[in-house]
């Protein structure tokens, strides 16, 4: 146990202060500042070690957090960064972009501010990085057998590292130039930086881990050859097709996905030249869509010198406080205040999009909005409430529908559910003969976290179907959802 006084004496939740917005948005870095050793200490001494942990269940990775929060306040960084990474691949990403639902499962939570485990980790990871202690865990031994993993997000890199030290030779392909997938061009630099993701990259390549950017599976390479080519396919691509919102003026010029905003922003941020850049500079904006994609988009206006920005939803604004509907250890669906909406701009909810409307040249030049009303469970425009908003700049973020499936369905034959995902079993494989799936491609948009955890998982398949048993560790099965607790 941590200070067996820990939270009766430290009833406050202490957080790293964030930059002054007026700084902050004049860059790209990071909006926390560096957290403070003793604040760090003293918050994980507010861990008590429960009796059960209800924290290990609101993680799908099964963190071990009482145990690395109790080192954490003892002072034993490097042996706290070795329990954190017995099941946890990449904390520095987690630590920053994860929703944290272990927070919402915290024990303390009940009648107090829970415990700020998302800080500990993340200062975890850090220390550890700047000490020298993340070093490369290469295999003893090769095992001979080869497996292609195709896609570079979370559940990718989890599964090529996991597969790599059982001593499998994996190969990581990435259809764009870089490595990294949405933790490369989906976020901005101001939730995580790059430096992190280049820094376990380093780790990996080091370990054996080979990666192949700029080949397109299903164009460049069929996938039928790829499978051909090794001993097994882990297809952790996840599900980049965007929902759209098909309205009149759809195809005004200054509408667009926010992935496509969002991709040649990071690429600019990186000193890339990008030809024709969406850009939100001197414009009035609109998002629309109130999630996570579009809190990036409004913080990514907001630094390059938008006029204004209008975050529209169109449900209900969720509670502050947790609704009596969801009590712990449920995660509740909370409003929040994310650094984004912070730095500015309104936040609409009960906001209906009717229809896109043009300057006569083809731009868009406003949005005629409406009230959300509820007509038999469905959310539909009140009639006799539209009204414009001002609008150079359209992005829409209304969250994913699934993969693309044309290339796996014509080249590997592989199936799809009713819901768009990739077809698979509770060992992870697809419907094709030694193809795997894992992360938001067979679950769904879902959250970092869960990509891990299933590229953890799916990695203990393809051990498991290539050697006939394993060793690696397998924290979730595609039919797991805690009830309550967990996202489906």
């Amino acid at each position: 146990m941590a200070d067996p006084k820990g939270f009766l004496k430290t009833t406050q939740r202490e957080l790293p202060p964030r930059r002054p917005v007026p700084v902050r948005i004049m860059d790209y870095k990071e909006v926390y500042e560096a957290a403070d050793p003793a604040m760090v200490r003293r918050q994980a001494g507010r861990c008590m070690d429960c009796g059960i942990p209800f924290c290990h269940k609101g993680c799908p990775l099964g963190n071990l957090i009482p145990e690395w929060n109790d080192l954490m306040w003892r002072g034993e960084g490097r042996a706290a960064i070795e329990r954190l990474h017995a099941t946890n691949n990449f904390p520095e990403f987690t630590g920053r972009l994860c929703p944290a639902p272990c927070e919402s499962s915290c024990v303390l939570g009940i009648n107090q501010p829970a415990v700020t485990i998302k800080q500990v980790e993340v200062s975890i990871i850090d220390e550890a990085f700047a000490h020298g202690w993340v070093e490369p865990e290469p295999p003893q031994r090769l095992t001979g057998k080869t497996v292609a993993v195709v896609g570079s997000g979370p559940a990718g890199l989890a599964a090529a590292q996991q597969l790599t030290r059982a001593g499998h030779t994996v190969a990581v392909y990435e259809r764009d130039d870089r490595i990294g997938g949405l933790l490369r061009y989906g976020i901005p630099d101001f939730k995580m930086e790059k430096r992190h993701l280049e820094a376990r990259l380093r780790q990996m390549r080091d370990e054996g881990t080979r990666f192949r950017a700029g080949v397109e599976i299903g164009v460049d390479i069929s996938w039928s050859d790829l499978r051909s080519r090794y001993d097994a396919v882990v297809v952790t691509t996840g599900a980049t097709v965007p929902r759209d919102l098909p309205i009149p003026g759809r195809d005004l010029a200054g509408v667009h996905f926010a992935m496509e905003y969002l991709v040649e922003s990071n690429r600019a941020v990186a000193g890339d030249q990008v030809d024709h850049q969406i850009s939100a500079q001197g414009k009035h904006v609109v998002v629309l869509g109130g999630g996570d994609t579009g809190a990036d988009c409004i913080g990514t206006a907001h630094r390059q010198g938008a006029l204004s920005v209008t975050n529209l939803a169109i449900g209900v604004q969720p509670p502050e406080a947790r609704p009596s509907h969801q009590p712990w250890p449920m995660t509740p669906t909370l409003f929040e205040m994310s650094s984004a909406h912070e730095e500015g701009g309104e936040r609409t909810y009960l906001a209906s999009t009717v229809e896109f409307l043009g300057d006569g040249a083809g731009e868009v030049r406003a949005l005629r909005v409406a009230e959300t009303e509820f007509v038999d469970g469905r959310r539909v425009p009140k009639s006799g409430t539209e009204r414009e908003i001002p609008a150079d700049l359209v992005l829409i973020a209304l969250g994913f529908t699934g993969p693309e499936r044309t290339a796996l369905e014509d080249q590997l034959g592989a199936q799809f559910t009713a819901r768009g995902s990739v077809a698979r079993d509770d060992d992870y494989a697809t419907t094709a003969d030694g193809v795997f799936v894992a992360g938001d491609a067979g679950r769904g948009q879902s959250l970092i976290v869960w990509a891990i955890a299933e590229g953890r998982a799916a990695a203990a398949a393809v051990d498991r179907h290539l050697m006939g048993a394993t060793a690696l560790p397998s924290p979730v099965r595609p039919a797991d959802v805690a009830i309550g607790l967990q996202p489906a």
